[in-house]
């Protein structure tokens, strides 16, 4: 049964990497090569991120599901196996307080997996920093604000790998592209934007980051990428700021 199952987490792991692979090789190819449009894969190339992005979801949230049960099995099972252990030991007369502490149901892995790591803060509540990030965040900033952009790029680039998920990560990723557009580098700045949309769509600066890949993709001459980017901001964001601004951009520009 445990075969079974370590056998289907597996699985699901396997595909959310080829869905990862997909999903990374779909947003080079919308900022490289421009391709939206329709296709056997459906809808235009933002369709098929979405659609993407909807399983590797799915795939996440059924690998939490099995972790979970994995891991109350685990504890409930470490639970019994210590108090047998000390049932025998008072049973037989030994000495209980010498018992060493009882190994976890299926070896230091298991424990290794449910046990809170040091470099995260503990939960309370509300969205939690890792020790470090807004130090590291900050010192980013503080390079972008001195104009020194490439070393400010790759201060948000470190930051991101070091931070992955966190609750700046949008953040640094949208001002890894300033940095980049500023030091005169579109395509590279077009893809941390996307990287900044696609890794959050429903975050914050979700539209904003949106608004600035438009607006570099106009800036690279895929104008029928950036008119389907931008126009996608109101209809995902309708009535907001980033809408506002995506329309005064579109503004100028003569899209179909």
């Amino acid at each position: 049964m445990a075969q079974d199952r370590a056998q289907t987490l597996a699985d699901i792991k396997a595909e959310l990497a080829a869905l990862n692979a997909e999903f990374n090789g779909l947003k080079q190819e919308l900022v490289t090569s421009g391709a939206v449009n329709s296709g056997a894969a459906g809808g235009n190339a933002l369709q098929r991120l979405d659609t993407i992005e909807a399983a590797l979801m799915r795939l996440t949230a059924q690998t939490e599901q099995v972790e979970l049960k994995v891991n109350r099995v685990v504890t409930d099972g470490t639970n019994r196996l210590g108090d047998l252990e000390f049932r025998v030991t008072e049973l037989e007369g030994g000495d209980v307080g010498a018992l060493p502490p009882t190994t976890p149901l299926g070896g230091d892995t298991a424990a290794a997996e449910v046990a809170p790591t040091a470099e995260t803060a503990p939960p309370s509540g509300g969205a939690e920093l890792a020790i470090g990030e807004q130090e590291a965040f900050d010192r980013a900033k503080g390079v972008l604000g001195q104009g020194d952009f490439r070393a400010a790029a790759q201060e948000f680039d470190t930051f991101a790998k070091a931070y992955p998920g966190g609750s700046l990560m949008q953040e640094a990723q949208i001002l890894k592209g300033d940095a980049l557009k500023q030091a005169g580098d579109a395509a590279e700045a077009a893809r941390a934007y996307l990287d900044a949309f696609s890794g959050k769509p429903d975050g914050a600066l979700a539209g904003s980051a949106l608004v600035k890949l438009g607006q570099q993709l106009s800036t690279l001459g895929q104008a029928p990428e950036a008119c389907v980017t931008l126009q996608e901001v109101g209809v995902r964001f309708p009535g907001s700021a980033a809408a506002t601004e995506a329309q005064s951009a579109l503004a100028g520009m003569a899209c179909q």
